[in-house]
């Protein structure tokens, strides 16, 4: 989706819409703002539904500080327009109340950051402002102090969090990406010890890539209607929390070992077919990047021709697991075990480091394989059936973690899995 074009009006809505669907704040809970170029502060109302806001109900807040609009700006605008007047670089303030990053501030607790490379990378350090009356100047003081600082990401304690960023964009995504943290954490936490990865381990994902390009002269039938389910199956993943706006990559087999991959760092709610990249020979297609694996799928693909689809993604469960080096059991009900089979764990990096381990671990009976701090890996004979392994390891873990409180968890026996094994051919 283009947003350099749409109003800030549009552009509130849109992503208190976004917000509000993912259940990452509440009906009368959370509020945006945007500076425009002419210093302008469009802002959410206060008392009106987040779930059925329209352009027309977005305040504006001229720099005089005359209010237009047919509702009152939201009551914490004196902290928004104070976050404009210390940061020149911020056009644009998020602030919400998501479930589990509340929690946290309930026991004056921080997410992790360091559990991925990508909440660090983009979520940048973490502050903490003191509880305040919402919005009174005193609760403005405390963010600012933050904010200040060069922060982008403030826990706000006994209420909420607050993002900021260049556009909204970027507020959003430092705001979703640092709630995947706390998820992650909330699901790690009946597993086991979390794992934090160090700078060194960081640092290994800024190695770039060395691409050679392509201009394609044309798009075969089925590349084309391949690009379109690559397309629905990512925003479907995002709408089911499988992907984020920045994580989730899928690739199809096009013809022989050429495919079509996900771009690197374009939303996953509003990717479309020319976003996609396609891969032929090992070069890229010109004036795109591909997603920083594509490589690794080539290696797949080039090596298993019953492989037709990979999917990598961060589902906060199955990233429980990640976080923590824990075993995944797919014994939980026999659909698990038949889509999964055996998942083996894989040291993080090694998607970088050892490209050619990673793909040797890819067998009939270990069609995903678990990254440690980075990712699940689904393969498949088409998009659907790697889709439906790496939603069914979601939601084997998912249950898995669920049950963990009720007491002691059975699994299929072995006696059991044979059976499975000979009546479904596996």
């Amino acid at each position: 989706m283009e947003k350099k074009l749409m109003h800030p009006q549009e552009l509130i809505v849109e992503f208190m819409n976004r917000i509000y669907k993912r259940k990452l704040t509440t009906t009368s809970g959370g509020n945006l703002s945007i500076r425009d170029s002419e210093g302008n502060i469009w802002i959410s109302p206060t008392g009106k539904d987040k779930g059925t806001l329209s352009p027309s109900d977005i305040c504006k807040v001229c720099p005089d500080g005359t209010i237009v609009g047919a509702y009152k700006p939201s009551c914490e605008l004196p902290f928004h327009a104070n976050v404009y007047k210390t940061r020149p670089d911020v056009n644009a303030v998020l602030h919400a109340h998501p479930g589990e990053l509340v929690s946290y501030t309930l026991f004056r607790g921080v997410p992790e950051r360091d559990t991925t490379y990508l909440a660090k990378k983009v979520c940048g350090e973490i502050g903490v402002a003191g509880y305040e009356l919402p919005g009174s100047l005193d609760l403005a003081d405390r963010i600012v102090d933050e904010i200040k600082k060069g922060i982008n990401v403030v826990m706000m304690e006994n209420h909420g969090v607050t993002a900021v960023g260049s556009d909204m964009f970027e507020a959003f995504k430092r705001f979703e990406t640092y709630n995947d943290c706390a998820c992650i954490a909330m699901n790690a936490n009946s597993l086991g010890k979390i794992n934090t990865l160090t700078a060194d381990q960081i640092a290994l994902t800024d190695k770039k890539v060395e691409v050679e390009e392509f201009i394609p002269e044309t798009f075969s039938s089925k590349e084309k209607a391949l690009r379109k389910e690559i397309v629905d199956i990512s925003v479907r993943s995002y709408d089911q929390k499988l992907f984020s706006c920045l994580s989730g990559t899928v690739s199809a087999r096009t013809e022989g070992d050429n495919f079509v991959i996900t771009p690197h760092g374009a939303d996953r709610k509003y990717l479309t077919v020319e976003d996609l990249v396609s891969v032929q020979d090992g070069k890229v297609e010109k004036g795109k990047t591909p997603s920083s694996a594509y490589k690794l799928h080539a290696l797949i693909y080039k090596t298993h021709p019953e492989i037709h689809s990979i999917i990598m993604a961060k589902p906060a469960p199955i990233m429980g697991y990640a976080v923590t080096h824990s075993d995944i059991d797919s014994r939980t009900i026999p659909e698990s075990f038949i889509a999964m089979r055996t998942v083996k764990n894989l040291p993080f990096g090694i998607t970088i480091t050892d490209p050619d381990k990673v793909n040797s671990e890819i067998t009939e009976k270990t069609p995903v394989l678990l990254i440690e701090n980075d990712c699940v890996l689904a393969t498949g004979k088409s998009v659907i059936n790697a889709f439906d392994r790496l939603e069914v390891a979601s939601f084997t873990a998912e249950t898995i973690i669920k049950a963990k409180p009720l007491g002691n968890v059975v699994m299929i026996t072995d006696e059991e899995v044979e059976l499975i094994r000979k009546t479904f051919c596996m």
